[in-house]
């Protein structure tokens, strides 16, 4: 749920991303990770933005990860094995509090080979600076702050006074749940525009995703106890290929 709002925050407002990281306006397009990739990759929580001359590779991280410097050369070898003569400013975006010592490392080192890259802890950051633009906003209240409840006051106010009806509902429901990380769900619903925040593409996808993600489980569940495919399939509302899929899934892990 945190991934995908992050991502479809970069890819909707990339040059206010590209003014926070990149230090000027420019519009970013999106890159897909299969134009880098020689296998599969799983890319929830990253997103490639592309210029003519520089590719931006963001990775949103709610936990910490001790794979991140590893993911973060192999990405850089896959860009400069496709695009070599654009350069790649990489950056890992930790959203939550932690006080783990991998949401330190800017570096993966093996031997003779080190790979650098930039590392942003929200928490950290002075929450004023989101508000400065538009699509930013959803994270103020994960800066750095003296009230976070306030925060997230200022933050509606700003959506609030934002005229195109789209852009207004994505970014209230992208704020409410980027404020979950930090605030009770009373807390958000007091202050933000529950009704707006329906209204918005983002919240309808996030909320399909995890119905979802709810039928696969049951699906799942049904599975093990060897309900046919053909009645699980009506009763969560997937098809029969996806349930196939389930119990190919389920077939190999019982083989490893």
């Amino acid at each position: 749920m945190y991934d995908d709002t992050c991502r479809f925050l970069a890819e909707h407002f990339s040059a206010d991303f590209a003014s926070w990281l990149l230090g000027e306006p420019i519009t970013l397009t999106e890159l897909q990770p299969s134009e880098l990739s020689l296998e599969p990759i799983r890319a929830d929580a990253m997103i490639l933005l592309q210029s003519d001359a520089s590719i931006l590779h963001l990775e949103f991280q709610t936990r910490p990860n001790p794979e991140i410097p590893f993911r973060m050369l192999d990405y850089r070898i896959r860009g400069h094995r496709r695009y070599r003569e654009k350069t790649m400013q990489q950056v890992v975006i930790y959203l939550k509090p932690t006080n783990s010592e991998f949401v330190y490392q800017t570096s993966f080192v093996l031997e003779n080979t080190r790979h650098n890259f930039q590392v942003i802890r929200l928490w950290e950051q002075p929450a004023s600076l989101f508000l400065e633009y538009p699509g930013l906003i959803p994270f103020a209240v994960l800066g750095q702050s003296a009230d976070a409840e306030e925060t997230l006051r200022q933050v509606a106010q700003r959506v609030d006074r934002i005229t195109d009806p789209t852009t207004q509902s994505n970014l209230m429901a992208a704020s409410g749940i980027l404020a979950g990380l930090k605030l009770e769900d009373e807390v958000i619903y007091r202050i933000l525009r529950r009704d707006v925040m329906q209204e918005s593409t983002v919240y309808r996808s996030i909320w399909r995703d995890a119905q979802k993600e709810r039928d696969r489980s049951i699906a799942l569940n049904l599975l093990r106890r060897g309900i046919a495919i053909d009645i699980i399939a009506p009763s969560t509302g997937l098809s029969i290929e996806e349930v196939q899929q389930l119990q190919q899934q389920l077939n190999e892990s019982a083989q490893s």
